[in-house]
């Protein structure tokens, strides 16, 4: 739990119930004593362990994507494109559609449910004990889909395929989501930030000093994290290389369907494995106390409410999250773009691609460890490596944009794609990492589950808005050129850099995060108050002071 203004023997102490209510000039003088806010962090039951961290990085390397995010979708589209033939075109949700039409309206209703599953489950999520379960229970139903694909091969199963598919992508997105979410709690548990505190307490570093080195532990583990998962992923790769061989899928088209079945069974029996020890040694640190009156349910909806009706107060995070659903569009859409250019160019040999993305993932693993070791030996921000990110995004971009006037460059040919991979792995993949731990630098303490929540939810609907103005942009040309969107996704990253680099002040975020959680303690202790009379509650969300 959250537990302000508290050293670490007061930590361990329920606060007082203020008899009073708590007004602004309470805020203030909460917000002057300036101590450290760590959630959970001195309390020795707690504490984190190498085994813990070490069972943390090994789930994100089963959970790679490779099983429900990468192949699962190739198989889907395989199994429409067999099943339709010539025409082209199946019945699906009561009419005839095309396999693109299929395709999107699966991935709009797996996102609708998502939306609503992440707002909910997201919200009180914060609360109580049980949380660890929710990751338990979805990576068990991904671990069911991964290997209910293995009887879903054949041009008939297409339907199956369908709800297998929908299932796999909120199954997925749900646990990477909670996962990720995690990461702040352990890193504030560590035993080094028990130190640190305990310096902060004596006087022997100042809240600077404190607050930097809390940043740099969540860096460590985000980015140590996306480092062994890349070397995980490129054995697992290895290996995969010869299941590719031993199925022969490029025997035929029915061979190929196998081989995909077969690989998203692979991945997630990986997947199983690597997760088990999380499972084990993650410790059920508890979440925030439940304020009086609500139950687990009503008060996810009370969080989810606050959420959406001050988040405006923190503006930071606002601003945050607007740029990372703009620069999140682009990235994804230019993605989605160069990976079609880049199929046509190989002719989709699974060979090929697959050697592509070995050298993609090989060079992700340097770029991470290359950004993280720079950042440490520098003392760099998280702030200053994200905008280092934004501008390799925006080269990326201006490279494609030169395909729209000549033929000799902008992914136009094989060679290009081997060069993308190298730089896309170098400097691009470090914002997988870096935008997550910049999430966690505009989240308040204690609400790091439904913040990742809302912004997992940006992510997904940035997912669906750039790759449908960037085919209307395509549809739109008289020739049809498939390098016009890049237009778009070069205005789009540069705006979006403009924005999150010169107007997202991390220092102002924590203010604001503070008054934001010190009116809610205000606002859960005059319900207490009202509750342990037994009058009825009607409170107002006081405006606080301003920053």
């Amino acid at each position: 739990m959250s537990v302000a203004n508290a050293g670490p023997i007061a930590a361990s102490e329920p606060p007082p119930v203020e008899e009073h209510t708590p007004g602004q000039n309470d805020l203030v003088e909460t917000l002057s004593e300036d101590r450290p806010i760590a959630p959970d962090q001195f309390d020795p039951r707690y504490e984190t362990t190498k085994w813990e961290i070490w069972s943390y990085y090994s789930y994100y390397v089963g959970n790679n994507g490779l099983s429900l995010f990468n192949f699962a979708p190739t198989s889907f589209q395989d199994l429409l494109y067999e099943a339709a033939g010539d025409p082209g075109v199946l019945k699906f949700l009561g009419r005839d559609r095309t396999i693109n039409s299929i395709v999107l309206l699966a991935n709009g209703i797996s996102f609708a449910i998502q939306v609503v599953l992440f707002l909910v489950i997201g919200s009180f999520a914060d609360y109580g004990t049980w949380r660890p379960y929710i990751l338990v229970f979805w990576s068990v139903v991904a671990f069911a889909i991964g290997f209910g694909w293995l009887g879903v091969h054949t041009a008939d199963k297409w339907p199956v395929a369908t709800g297998l598919y929908m299932v796999g992508l909120i199954a997925y997105q749900m646990c990477i989501t909670f996962w990720t979410a995690a990461f702040p709690g352990l890193a504030r548990n560590t035993v080094e930030m028990r130190e640190k505190a305990e310096q902060y307490e004596a006087g022997a570093i100042d809240r600077d000093k404190y607050d930097y080195a809390d940043m740099m532990m969540r860096n460590r583990l985000q980015n140590v994290a996306f480092i062994m998962q890349s070397l995980g992923e490129i054995v697992i790769l290895a290996i995969l290389v010869g299941i590719l061989f031993a199925v022969n899928v490029n025997a035929s088209a029915a061979n190929n369907l196998w081989g995909l079945s077969v690989l998203i069974a692979y991945a997630s029996a990986v997947w199983l494995v690597l997760a088990l020890p999380w499972f084990w040694f993650e410790k059920h640190r508890p979440g925030q106390p439940l304020p009086p009156g609500m139950n687990i349910v009503s008060v996810g909806f009370w969080q989810l409410y606050r959420a959406f009706t001050q988040i405006w107060r923190l503006k930071q995070t606002l601003i945050y999250l607007i740029g990372y659903f703009l620069l999140g569009d682009s990235l994804n859409t230019t993605v989605t773009v160069i990976a079609t250019l880049q199929n046509t160019v190989v002719a989709y040999n699974t060979l090929t691609l697959t050697y592509l993305f070995i050298v993609g993932i090989t060079a992700q693993l340097a770029g991470i460890w290359g950004f993280w070791t720079i950042q440490k030996r520098f003392h760099l921000s998280t702030k200053t490596m994200f905008d280092f990110i934004m501008v390799g995004i925006i080269l990326l971009d201006g490279w494609g944009m030169i395909g729209i006037w000549t033929n000799k460059f902008g992914f136009h040919h094989e060679w290009e794609f081997w060069v993308y991979q190298v730089w896309y792995g170098l400097f691009v993949c470090p914002w997988y990492s870096y935008s997550q731990i910049m999430i966690s630098e505009v989240t308040p303490r204690g609400k790091e589950f439904l913040f990742f929540a809302l912004f997992s939810i940006m992510g997904k609907t940035s997912a669906f808005i750039g790759p449908i103005v960037s085919s209307a942009i395509i549809d739109a040309s008289s020739d049809g050129n498939n390098s016009l969107p890049f237009y778009f996704l070069f205005g789009l990253s540069l705006l979006s850099f403009l924005l999150l680099a010169f107007f997202v002040n991390l220092k102002k975020s924590r203010q604001e995060q503070e008054v934001f959680l010190a009116e809610e303690r205000a606002i859960k202790e005059r319900r207490a108050s009202v509750v342990s009379q037994g009058e009825v509650i009607s409170e107002p969300i006081s405006k606080g002071p301003k920053i």
